[in-house]
């Protein structure tokens, strides 16, 4: 049986993820607070990011800038927290 976790994403008791997804403290508060489903919602919307922004995940810039993303999308916490998802205009 796998273990539920009330889920920060979701708003709601769901299964919780296998292991720690990342690392340090970060990492545990995300095992401890977020479901297998809204990890599923992060890695997708994490695509989407890297896409849109050009991120590279060898570029510690890169990298930093997404952890504010993460911060933001599981937690609302953080500089981008009130910043809504704009989607970029339609090429022509």
């Amino acid at each position: 049986m796998s273990r539920l976790v009330s889920c920060v994403v979701l708003n709601r008791e769901a299964p919780g993820l296998s292991r720690v997804p990342y690392p340090g403290e970060l990492g545990q508060r995300i095992f401890n607070s977020v479901s297998e489903e809204g990890w599923k919602q992060w890695v997708e919307h994490q695509t989407m990011v890297i896409n849109d922004n050009g991120l590279s995940t060898m570029d510690p810039t890169s990298l930093q800038l997404l952890e504010k993303h993460m911060m933001s999308f599981l937690f609302k916490e953080g500089e981008l927290a009130n910043q809504g998802f704009t989607p970029p205009p339609a090429k022509k």
